[in-house]
């Protein structure tokens, strides 16, 4: 008697170890499945996104569009035979400037990207540009964060070519990211611009040269 109630004591026992491996089992295929499906709607969405883009904000000078990162405000454009410093190359030559207010959303120090500030269709034509400060001329500065400074952005127009009257200025954005895809290091990163604005170009007056 006392094997038969041991055995069946034991049978039950199993029995309930079985339903418990199948309920495992069908907890893991459930997360499995959702995970899958979770993965496939995300793929999908940036499909999506990717051949469906939302239109560019349209942005007006003295209006400021948050990039991620910054905080820009563009002021508008001109064209010079010199840079901001001063100091005219020694053949003659022209530059397209663009006046703006960048602040630095960020928590430590940084340099203005090359891609912040691009022109719609001028990119295969034009190079980065480089930035000045307005307040002291200073050539590639770098913004402390909540400390806004205007800049001038400078970009040198190919020769032989009369620079527009109007253009089309792209302003671009950057993310944060804790861990990125390469080095496993936080950092922020380019993106698509986020807006565009529409730019009258003046033309300075010429200055004697010396």
């Amino acid at each position: 008697m006392g094997r038969f109630v041991n055995g069946c004591e034991s049978g039950v026992a199993m029995d309930e170890q079985r339903r418990s491996y199948r309920q495992r089992l069908i907890a893991l295929a459930a997360a499995s499945i959702g995970s899958l499906a979770a993965s496939a709607i995300s793929y999908g969405a940036a499909i999506y996104r990717a051949a469906n883009p939302e239109p560019l904000r349209a942005a007006v000078p003295g209006e400021t569009v948050d990039t991620g990162r910054w905080h820009v405000t563009i002021a508008g454009a001109r064209v010079s035979d010199s840079p901001p410093s001063g100091r005219r190359p020694p053949e003659p030559q022209t530059f397209l400037l663009v006046d703006f207010e960048a602040g630095n959303r960020s928590a430590s120090t940084a340099y203005l990207p090359a891609k912040l500030l691009t022109f719609a269709g001028l990119e295969a034509k034009l190079a980065s540009p480089n930035f000045y400060l307005t307040r002291d001329k200073a050539f590639g500065p770098s913004l402390h964060p909540g400390m806004p400074e205007r800049l001038t952005a400078v970009w040198e127009w190919p020769a032989g070519e009369m620079p527009p009257r109007e253009l089309k200025l792209l302003i671009g954005s950057q993310v944060y990211k804790k861990r990125d895809n390469l080095y496993g290091a936080s950092n922020w990163f380019d993106r698509d611009p986020v807006a565009i604005v529409s730019l009258t170009v003046t033309q300075e007056a010429a200055r004697a040269r010396q």
